[in-house]
């Protein structure tokens, strides 16, 4: 599923200037989700707080807009974690993209107040349209096996020989299939 976006190796001088561009924007959008965290986590704890400490103790009013505050941050943080993998591997983290667009859409679901019929339809259709695309990228990550899976970049997977890494290589794992097939033979 992984794939290099820009190669920071390669003989191409622009590519390679073009992909540092690239990953200094991601730490500036990294630094900047920091600070949104920050903030949120900050105004979260005052609004509880004021709430706290004002009559009627003890009571949060607005608890659906605060469970929101809540899920906001979390969502805030899911995309800082976008980012910080994307710039640890070079890889667009697809199923953490996906796994937050869900959430997101569930934290709208949940602090809708009102509830007018379409809108409704459409969140569903989208939260469905996710968690399917979310299933079907889970699958294919099943299907191409564990090292793959986890592979930084798929032309020179960390666990592979530095020969073959020299050269692009990508080493061939066995499948489920390829033991089955030898257990068959086995018995013949």
């Amino acid at each position: 599923m992984g794939h290099e976006e820009l190669p920071m190796r390669g003989p191409d001088r622009l590519l390679r200037l073009l992909h540092w561009i690239l990953r200094m924007a991601a730490y500036a959008l990294a630094i900047t989700m920091v600070v949104v965290i920050l903030e949120g986590v900050a105004s979260v704890v005052m609004t509880v707080y004021k709430h706290l400490v004002s009559e009627p103790w003890f009571i949060i009013p607005n608890i659906v807009q605060t469970f929101g505050a809540f899920l906001a941050v979390l969502i805030a943080y899911e995309i800082f974690a976008n980012i910080t993998l994307y710039i640890r591997t070079d890889v667009f983290p697809l199923k953490l993209v996906l796994a937050t667009a869900m959430m997101a859409v569930a934290r709208k679901i949940i602090v809708m107040d009102d509830y007018a019929q379409g809108e409704l339809i459409g969140m569903g259709a989208l939260l469905l349209g996710l968690g399917l695309a979310y299933w079907l990228v889970a699958m294919a990550d099943l299907r191409t096996g564990p090292a793959q899976r986890g592979a930084i970049d798929m032309h020179n997977p960390p666990d592979a020989p530095p020969a073959s890494r020299a050269r692009g290589a990508v080493p061939r794992r066995a499948s489920p299939r390829d033991h089955a097939s030898r257990s068959d033979r086995d018995l013949s």
